[in-house]
């Protein structure tokens, strides 16, 4: 530890080489989306560093995309240096109030996602012209027991990914264009939060559908598999058993004739 950290003073930035990560990238999509609604970007220029920015790996390449814009630098990736208990995975957990990490998201002849662990807000706001966007709430946090998720879908779409156990309710307006509802009306579990879709789709579309995350999937097959493992394993089991009790079976029977040929020839001797 340096001198200046250990006499509180403030930590060194990340090194040009240490490697970026999506939540890195997407903080500087959303300065360059504010840059260009601001007009401090035309669209050539925005979607040239976006390109940058999606392709970028390390600190070194993202810094000097947003150097000549206002809140340019990359912020550097907070440690926490205390040990926190881990989620454990239920609704309660997951609700964890507060602000949400992203608030709103525009997609101009481009895209935007969110996924992975982000805190939903309790309002969330977004935008596709000509373009396309994914919000996944799957493995996300949500900032209150229900949430608002405003789409406007212009010649564009949204594609919106819940998790199973939420309660979903549509309300968005299409002209020329539609809001999914084939996953409102399904209970959620207890505890669990609401999400609330609304907005307005010209052109476009809103669709929500209901998936598992990726580990769930695969632990899913895991199980299925460990499952049809364990069927033949009890058949094979079975057959052994049914062959051990007819060698059973066919050794008494021989030992009973042996018996029975013994005791036919003492009585013959005699």
């Amino acid at each position: 530890m340096t001198d200046a950290v250990s006499s509180g003073g403030t930590p060194p930035r990340p090194g040009p080489e240490l490697r970026a990560s999506d939540a890195d990238r997407e903080r500087v999509s959303e300065v360059l989306r504010d840059a260009l609604a601001e007009g401090r970007l035309d669209m050539e220029e925005f979607e040239e560093r976006l390109d940058a920015t999606y392709k970028a790996r390390t600190y070194g390449e993202l810094a000097p995309i947003t150097r000549d814009l206002p809140v340019g630098q990359v912020a550097a990736p907070k440690v926490d240096m205390l040990k926190r208990p881990e989620p454990d995975g239920s609704w309660a957990s997951r609700i964890v109030g507060g602000e949400g990490s992203s608030t709103w998201a525009v997609a101009v002849m481009s895209g935007f996602q969110r996924k992975g662990r982000w805190t939903v807000p309790r309002r969330f706001t977004c935008f596709a012209f000509w373009g396309g966007g994914e919000l996944d709430l799957r493995e996300a946090n949500f900032a209150d027991g229900e949430v608002e998720i405003n789409c406007v879908a212009i010649m564009g779409g949204v594609q919106v990914i819940v998790p199973p156990g939420v309660e979903v309710v549509v309300r968005g307006i299409g002209i020329m264009g539609g809001f999914d509802h084939r996953e409102q009306g399904v209970p959620g579990e207890p505890g669990a939060p609401r999400v609330v879709v609304t907005g307005f789709a010209f052109w476009g579309g809103v669709g929500v559908e209901r998936k598992v995350t990726r580990a769930e999937r695969q632990q899913l097959r895991e199980e299925r598999r460990q499952q049809r493992l364990d069927r033949r394993e009890a058949v094979r089991e079975l057959k052994e058993s049914v062959r051990d009790d007819v060698r059973d079976a066919h050794r008494r029977m021989i030992g009973g004739h042996r018996d029975m040929m013994r005791d036919r020839r003492r009585r013959g001797e005699d």
